[in-house]
């Protein structure tokens, strides 16, 4: 069983929305929730999906899966107080069905333009390797700067990437490892990438979409907006 673990539980600050958190603003009147549920509905191979929600927005969440029949979303559960958590919650919640061998993909609500592609290459890479995670290229220079914010070194890019979303592992797995980091206090992890690779998983990469970004600001919902609608172009004018 393939399912998808999907975060909503942002409270938008950066975004500099006051109404709505930004999981829930809306581009062309469907939420940037939406969006992303939809691709995991629509991939054949995911087989149930898990929302973690903010409280206060669990309601309005359910009357969108039914407005969007959205049929594979099964529980809408509340987040914790940080992201690690929030997904020990969502781990939870899955680990409550009893099956064996379920595979789950974490994934950001805030990330609505992941694709098929990388679905896919998750979903294979757990089963080939233990773990996937989504990662692109680095694009910049990346440096190391001391507390005096001057050069301390730089890094060769050809052996960076840029985590992204999803992370995927067998629920056994990383539930375990989240079991170990509470009994140790650690708490803040920001992501299961790091919690895994810290308690000795060996972590498998995968490649990613560069079109799959995070939106965190109005900058990153603005280039959303343009990413679609240049998207939605090419196939009006059969480019793709």
């Amino acid at each position: 069983m393939n399912v998808a673990l999907v975060f909503a539980g942002g409270a938008g600050i950066r975004m500099n929305s006051k109404a709505k958190p930004k999981q829930f603003l809306e581009l062309n009147g469907k939420e940037i929730l939406v969006y992303t549920l939809e691709v995991f509905e629509k991939h054949p191979e995911i087989d149930k999906i898990v929302v973690v929600c903010l409280e206060d927005w669990i309601d309005y969440t359910k009357k969108l899966i039914k407005r969007y029949e959205l049929e594979k979303v099964v529980s809408v559960v509340k987040g914790g107080k940080n992201t690690q958590e929030s997904q020990y919650i969502g781990l939870r919640e899955i680990a409550s069905w009893n099956k064996k061998d379920v595979i789950v993909l974490i994934h950001d609500g805030v990330r609505p333009l992941i694709d098929f592609d990388t679905i896919t290459r998750n979903i294979e890479g757990v089963k080939k390797y233990g773990s996937a995670i989504t990662v692109t290229e680095a694009i910049e220079t990346i440096v190391y700067v001391d507390q005096d914010e001057t050069m301390n070194d730089v890094i060769d890019r050809k052996k960076c990437r840029m985590a992204k979303a999803p992370q995927s592992y067998y629920l056994k797995d990383v539930l375990e490892v989240h079991h170990r980091a509470i009994s140790d206090g650690n708490l803040e992890y920001i992501d299961s990438a790091c919690m895994m690779q810290d308690y000795g998983i060996k972590i498998h990469t995968v490649e990613g979409n560069e079109d799959n970004i995070k939106i965190t600001t109005p900058k990153d919902f603005y280039l959303f907006r343009a990413i679609l609608e240049a998207k939605e172009n090419s196939q009006i004018w059969g480019i793709n």
